[in-house]
């Protein structure tokens, strides 16, 4: 019986943030949906920044739970701008939280709602999230010869025409770096040696195409390209062997106590523009990272492991950046569900959201 106790308890610890994170996606979508009715005779950039508030409101709601509530440290190294900029986030890819750290340091500059993703095609499925995630200006690409370059440089030139604040995050990896698949880390491995490309050891081979697009097409659009470094303490098992980066579902259940982020601001002058020099550049990016990674995991000095190199800060998020949205939210939702009509409304945006978006994202790029 204590066990089954203990269990649920542990179990309460993520189900509470992930109901009320689900939980108000259908008030969310209703409102930026009545927003996006009543701005469509209102010029493109009205709509943008409006919806860019709305998204703040929301997913200040969600890094409630990943920071406040799980009161994980988030120590941060290198140089974080304090003002908002245009920029390309690359980072390393290891887990589903990694889309959450971009979101940590983007409300540390004021720009929590300009954050963009370029995502791999089959997440535009997500009910809801799907739709919406496009609708805000994010990429969904295929992978290898699928890549419609053509496509991905028509929606940021729209973005840009209406003058869209850009906070592009783009994981070059193209798939999680995960220790459980050797497979996958043994051949990307084979493709650097085969490529002539350095061979790395904790993160993948990057793939250009992407940041190529991206940087090419809003070269004169960004302020700077954000090279990101990301680590998550207590990743190794006890013979000092990579585990398995936390799920969502872990890192909400506290099973991470510190995340390690390097941020290296790097200038457009400084990246070349052809994509085959380009390519060069961002492996050797990589093995910056790779680099970090292993100062990190497997530094003989044992005081030298679990950080990144130079000066760091422990950044608390303040609860008041936080807390007023989940309150909003929260409270527009369970207003909803306390009236018949209202819980009508919310069953029927859950099903015929999630059909139009479905049906959207299938003939809309």
């Amino acid at each position: 019986m204590l066990l089954s106790l203990v269990l649920h308890t542990y179990s309460m610890r993520y189900f509470l943030p992930a109901a009320v994170m689900m939980g108000t996606a259908p008030t969310y979508v209703l409102a930026w949906g009545a927003w996006r009715l009543l701005s469509a005779v209102l010029p493109a950039r009205f709509y943008r920044e409006v919806d860019d508030r709305l998204y703040t409101i929301y997913q200040s709601m969600v890094l409630f739970f990943f920071e406040n509530y799980t009161g994980v440290q988030v120590i941060i190294y290198g140089d974080l701008p304090k003002n908002k900029e245009n920029v390309i986030y690359l980072s390393n890819h290891q887990c589903t939280v990694d889309w959450i750290i971009a979101d940590m340091l983007a409300i540390r500059q004021n720009a929590l709602g300009h954050v963009r993703y370029v995502l791999k095609d089959g997440l535009k499925w997500l009910p809801l999230y799907g739709w919406y995630f496009s609708q805000h200006g994010g990429v969904y690409v295929k992978r290898s010869a699928k890549f419609n370059e053509k496509e991905m440089r028509g929606k940021l030139r729209a973005q840009m025409k209406a003058e869209t604040p850009m906070y592009l995050v783009i994981f070059p990896e193209g798939t999680r770096y995960n220790p459980e698949i050797p497979k996958v880390i043994a051949d990307s491995q084979s493709f650097a040696e085969k490529e002539g490309l350095a061979i790395l050891k904790h993160v993948l081979t990057p793939r250009v195409k992407a940041t190529h697009v991206a940087i090419d097409t809003m070269k004169d659009y960004l302020d700077a390209v954000y090279d990101v470094t990301v680590a998550y303490e207590g990743t190794v098992d006890h013979k000092g062997q990579r585990k398995l980066a936390p799920s969502m579902t872990e890192f909400l259940c506290k099973e991470c106590p510190r995340v390690h982020i390097f941020i290296d601001r790097i200038e457009l002058k400084d990246i070349p523009e052809e994509q085959m020099f380009m390519r060069r550049w961002l492996h050797e990016r990589f093995e910056i990272k790779d680099k970090l990674l292993i100062e990190f995991y497997d530094a003989k000095d044992s005081k030298r492991r679990n950080k990144f190199p130079g000066k760091s800060v422990h950044s608390k998020l303040s609860l008041k950046k936080t807390l007023p949205s989940l309150l909003f939210l929260g409270g527009l939702t369970a207003s909803m569900l306390l009236t018949e009509s209202g819980r009508k409304l919310y069953v029927k945006t859950w099903i015929y959201g999630t059909l139009i978006g479905c049906l959207w994202v299938s003939i809309k790029p």
